[in-house]
């Protein structure tokens, strides 16, 4: 398990790093991310229009607390980012409890754990406190200072590209602007990067594309500026909250059908008979930027437990404590293994597709070596020809047919040397709009 466990020594690396849509914190997670693999550092700068959006202000914060009339700490940002609401603009005043209670956030179903809190594109400020906490306050007058900055700055994400023998591309998508969440999503940040260092070691026939950025507006502006590559995306993923106990999670495409979902699904249900797809909804992570109907790529999510499908979820809970270097473990190899069937998925045309040709005046039968029957690369060639509509790959008539995706790769070098199949490129899945 030491892929899992190095995935957890980053996670615990970069879980105290307090995170949001834009700031040094991000910068900061992505410069240890850069000690794995060579992650490209992009600035968007701030007022930055991409589509219906605008790139907001970047916030930064250096300290925040609520102090008593003694001048007791009773709620300090720097015991834990998540008692300060992400977004907070500045202030510094003395106030009654009264007038300080509607900036301050708890969860009375969960007394003991910390809520995380966002306002992001309104200006505001708040504290986030345990309910127990809360209750438990004075009618005091306190001392309350969130010094943070709230300015014109960038917008920050990472990217790195592995090179592949084809152009088309697998985009792999994980959000960077949660505070000190671990499941959501140190876990999926530390996981991608786990996977990239791996993958750049080998070959691949795809190249690879991986992508750390803000949820929502991270992945707009990353659609907005990438409009060339659009094209070369065979498929993707948004991977997060990655290394909880819950069985794996697969949600499928806005199209539901393409060739990463029906792989996601297979390979889900080969590592965990408990494993569950969803169908698409438009919300959720950035699978709905990817699917959006202007755009409308195979774009799946992969996740253990969903957003809001845990009792942890966005609170202090979600800590070092709720992972599991055997969920990880599970994860990384789920992952690893839909990258592998998408990249060894080759798709073919069938060039003779009125009735079958004829296999035997051209020699396609005789001279099998390997251990392969005449029967059985005869059924291979037969699913080979029959199913090659440039839409179905080797992994789709595998799982058809029941047999091995090597036998059949075997049958489509001698189809392809016949003249009989032609191997494709980018699939009519790839188109943009709706399909």
């Amino acid at each position: 398990m030491p892929l899992a466990k190095r995935t957890l020594e980053l996670i615990e690396e970069i879980y105290p790093i307090c995170r949001s849509i834009t700031g040094n914190g991000v910068r900061e997670t992505l410069a240890r991310v850069g000690r794995q693999i060579p992650v490209e550092v992009h600035e968007v700068a701030s007022g930055t229009r991409m589509f219906d959006w605008t790139v907001p202000p970047e916030w930064n914060i250096r300290d925040a607390y609520i102090a008593d009339s003694t001048g007791r700490r009773i709620v300090d940002f720097k015991r834990n980012n998540l008692h300060v609401m992400s977004y907070s603009v500045p202030i510094r005043a003395r106030m009654r409890l009264e007038a300080l209670r509607p900036h301050l956030h708890s969860l009375p179903d969960r007394p003991d754990w910390i809520p995380h809190r966002t306002s992001y594109y309104q200006e505001n400020w708040g504290f986030c406190l345990s309910h127990r906490q809360l209750e438990s306050l004075p009618d005091d007058e306190y001392e309350v200072i969130i010094d943070s900055e709230l300015k014109p700055g960038a917008l920050t994400y990472g990217e790195y590209r592995i090179p592949g023998a084809s152009s088309e591309e697998f985009v792999l998508f994980t959000h960077t602007c949660h505070p000190s969440l671990c499941n959501d999503n140190a876990s999926g940040i530390a996981l991608l990067a786990t996977l990239a260092g791996e993958l750049a070691k080998q070959k691949p026939r795809l190249s690879y594309r991986f992508v750390f950025a803000p949820t929502t507006i991270g992945s707009i502006v990353w659609l907005a500026r990438n409009g060339n590559a659009i094209s070369s995306i065979r498929a993707g993923l948004v991977v997060g909250l990655v290394g909880d106990a819950a069985a794996l999670t697969y949600k499928r495409s806005r199209r539901g059908d393409t060739e990463v979902d029906r792989i996601a699904i297979q390979v889900l249900r080969e590592i965990d008979p408990t494993s569950r797809s969803i169908d698409f909804t438009p919300l959720g992570y950035d699978e709905r930027q990817f699917c959006s109907p202007g755009f409308n790529l195979p774009v799946g999510r992969l996740t253990r437990s969903v957003n809001g499908g845990y009792p942890e979820y966005h609170t202090s809970a979600d800590d070092l404590g709720l992972m599991r270097t055997e969920a990880l473990a599970e994860s990384l190899l789920a992952v690893s293994r839909i990258l592998a069937r998408v990249d060894a998925n080759r798709r073919f045309l069938n060039l003779n597709p009125q009735c079958e040709p004829r296999l035997g005046d051209r020699g396609l039968l005789g001279n099998l070596g390997g251990g392969v029957t005449r029967t059985e690369m005869e059924q291979a060639m037969l699913w080979l020809l029959n199913q090659s509509d440039g839409r179905h790959g080797i992994s789709d008539i595998a799982a058809a047919s029941g047999l091995s995706p090597e036998t059949l790769d075997s049958a489509a070098i001698g189809l392809v040397g016949a003249d009989l199949l032609r191997e494709m490129g980018p699939a009519p899945d790839h188109s943009r709009g709706v399909g």
